[in-house]
């Protein structure tokens, strides 16, 4: 539901709970990549499917929701900003996907991940959050851990100027998203916020996966599970959670916790792909995880 003035004792039990929401979200949504390199189908088709499956769950969950207990959208200007976060996610994703044919997957990665960067400037200067010394602190030490995770400064070789430059529109993009799910999620409920947002952004990606993907449909059940995973695990769960979250936490901390995503990839894909984790990415790992302790406090 959305926000209503709360006792203390009521708030900090919300709170708490948002946490625990946020940090379970962090996590489904870091085994997308997995999902993602299992997929069938092309990153675009995928990216598709990651939305399109997961409308028909939000858009029942609404319904089965009972009487509605947030505000209903009540003019062009509402509906415009329930759209909003899906227009910044499409973006997201095609300059995410795209950024990886341009330049080293390390580099695609690192930059990407500098969306909390542009949320905390933008709650800074759009709503006028307040940003402490010791919340940048953890920022700083949260994206030296996944620079760190992702191999270290000598990663960063091999990239191309224009396909980094697309990664960091995939993070400003991704910090717009976060910036306007956490603006309407003041007013409208998770259900409402995530069958519009998911909606405009199944709309928006289809044209683009139709013309520059040669197959857009799975051919095996393998195939489907791993688009249908996708979408409810990742989407679904993650991003539901988040969204879930968003209405007791600040923006800006929010988007720094998501960075425990690359965390978990790392670990599924050591689980999953057997791909070698070594000393380096469970340093990173902790600093990460120590960062974001830190910017708990701030």
């Amino acid at each position: 539901m959305a926000d209503l003035p709360l006792p203390h004792a009521a708030r900090a039990a919300h709170n708490r709970l948002a946490l625990l929401a946020l940090l379970a979200g962090a996590v489904a949504i870091g085994g997308s990549p997995i999902f993602v390199r299992l997929s069938e189908v092309g990153p675009v088709a995928t990216a598709f499917w990651r939305v399109a499956l997961a409308f028909l769950p939000f858009l029942a969950a609404q319904r089965l929701s009972g009487p509605a207990v947030d505000a209903r959208p009540s003019g062009l200007r509402d509906y415009l900003l329930l759209l909003l976060p899906g227009v910044f996610l499409t973006v997201d994703l095609l300059a995410w996907h795209l950024s990886l044919t341009m330049t080293s997957v390390a580099n695609a990665t690192l930059l990407a991940n500098l969306a909390p960067v542009f949320v905390t400037l933008g709650a800074w200067a759009l709503f006028g959050a307040k940003i402490t010394r010791i919340f940048l602190t953890g920022l700083a030490m949260t994206l030296v851990g996944v620079v760190i995770l992702k191999g270290g400064p000598g990663a960063m070789g091999g990239g191309r100027i224009a396909g980094d430059a697309t990664a960091i529109v995939a993070a400003i993009f991704y910090a717009g998203y976060m910036l306007a799910i956490g603006h309407v999620r003041s007013r409208f409920s998770t259900m409402r916020i995530m069958v519009w947002s998911t909606f405009s952004t199944a709309l928006l990606v289809l044209p683009v996966a139709l013309a520059f993907e040669d197959a857009l449909l799975p051919v095996t059940l393998y195939g489907w599970a791993m688009v249908l995973g996708l979408a409810l695990v990742c989407h679904v769960g993650g991003q539901g959670l988040v969204t879930y979250a968003l209405a007791y936490l600040p923006t800006a901390f929010s988007s720094l916790t998501l960075l425990l995503q690359p965390v978990v990839a790392a670990l599924l894909a050591w689980l999953l792909l057997g791909e070698a984790v070594g000393p380096m990415q469970a340093i990173g790992g902790a600093i990460v995880l120590a960062g974001i302790l830190v910017a708990r406090r701030g």
